[in-house]
């Protein structure tokens, strides 16, 4: 009676155990960490790239997830600052123990979180800042960049404005990486494809400066046939504010970089200066096509509100982290990186690939000029012109010379 009360015991322990095990393997997620700005003006930007992440993620657990785990994502606001943004990640690494990194608008913060990310070994997919040392001289194994950077920036907008009649230049612009990495980017490329360009010279503000009045007044007074503005984000709604109230955009045409893009002209609602010349990744209607079309309906349903730029970037971010793990076969680190370079999935833009090569997703760019539509609250992109990725990726030679390789 005892061997067989101590059998049954034994037997019902051993139950317990397994089950115990099952439901926790079950239970088990893969988790995503994500560090960026949710709080100031850079939130603009950001909160599209949360929430069309969380879109998709809610649709591949719907779909029974990755090898039948949940996918699970927390978020941390950095701020806008680099200590306090590392700290967040180092907490999610060690406390939350995610699986993946993601984020960040601030450049910075980014190329922290890169390092961070290298020496931790593990995955760290770079959304929104447009640094191109983060997939080039500082690019590493752990490192994927999931939009564009400067030298993208750069050669798509030269392969524009190549094409535009004009031949004299003023650069003007942030004083700071972004601004001159930008205004470089375009300057260089644009000398190559169109040699007869020259320079008439440079002015250069402070990051937040209250009055543009004193910088387009004297670009003005050197009669350019075009300007070139080199904004980042916060300087960007209010330059076009300082160009429509001094009249700026009628007197001499000018580009910047995401002047024709939603998160920069709705603030502005139809105050915004008219004809423009602005490069973005994405319009909510255009391309005009099913797949974008479909996007655009299920985010308006699901936040009502129009999908910008950061909702493209965090959008095929989830793509890629669904399919690559699929491609592993298993959720491992090494492997998923295997998986993730090279892959392509589809988005509201087409397919996009992430190249294998320097950890750059290959995006296209939409050059258009803005202007008012009937019907619309806000300025659109028109005349638009596609610079398929190709273009406006740096070489591999380029990427080895940064890299020091």
């Amino acid at each position: 009676m005892k061997s067989t009360f101590k059998f049954f015991c034994l037997a019902a322990f051993v139950s317990c155990c397994l089950l115990a095990a099952s439901s926790a393997f079950a239970a088990k997620t893969i988790k995503v960490g994500i560090v960026d700005t949710y709080s100031g003006p850079a939130s603009t930007y950001t909160n599209d790239v949360r929430d069309a992440f969380a879109l998709a993620v809610n649709k591949i657990n719907a779909a029974g997830g990755i090898f039948g785990q949940q996918v699970e994502f927390v978020t941390r606001d950095s701020k806008f600052k680099v200590d306090l943004g590392l700290s967040a990640a180092k907490e999610l690494v060690m406390r939350e123990e995610v699986d993946i990194l993601m984020g960040t608008i601030n450049s910075a913060l980014a190329l922290a979180l890169s390092d961070f990310a290298k020496q931790e070994k593990i995955p760290f997919l770079a959304t929104f800042a447009k640094s191109a040392k983060i997939t080039g001289e500082k690019g590493h194994r752990y490192v994927f960049s999931m939009n564009e950077n400067t030298a993208m920036i750069g050669k798509a907008a030269a392969a524009g404005l190549a094409k535009l009649p004009y031949t004299t230049y003023w650069i003007a612009g942030d004083d700071y990486e972004y601004g001159h990495a930008v205004a470089d980017g375009v300057w260089e490329n644009l000398k190559k494809l169109k040699p007869e360009v020259r320079l008439l010279g440079q002015s250069w503000w402070k990051v937040g400066e209250p009055d543009f009045t004193p910088y387009i007044t004297a670009m003005l007074a050197e009669e350019p046939d075009a300007v070139i503005i080199a904004t980042g984000g916060r300087d960007c709604v209010p330059f076009l504010k300082a160009a429509q109230t001094t009249g700026f955009n009628k007197l001499v045409p000018f580009y910047m970089h995401t002047a024709t893009e939603i998160s920069t002209l709705k603030p502005l609602g139809l105050t915004a200066p008219e004809g423009v010349i602005g490069t973005a990744n994405y319009h909510s209607y255009y391309p005009d096509t099913e797949e974008n079309k479909a996007f655009v309906a299920e985010f308006e349903k699901a936040y009502d509100r129009t999908p910008a730029v950061g909702a493209l970037y965090g959008y095929i971010t989830a793509q890629f982290i669904s399919k690559a793990y699929a491609k592993a076969g298993e959720v491992n680190t090494e492997k998923f990186i295997d998986a993730l370079e090279g892959l392509s999935v589809d988005s509201p833009v087409g397919t996009v690939t992430m190249r294998a090569e320097d950890h750059q997703v290959m995006l296209p760019m939409f050059m258009g000029m803005t202007t008012k539509v009937e019907g619309k609250q806000f300025l659109v992109a028109s005349e638009i012109i596609t610079i398929p990725a190709e273009e406006s990726m740096p070489s591999l030679d380029e990427i080895r010379k940064a890299r020091q390789l």
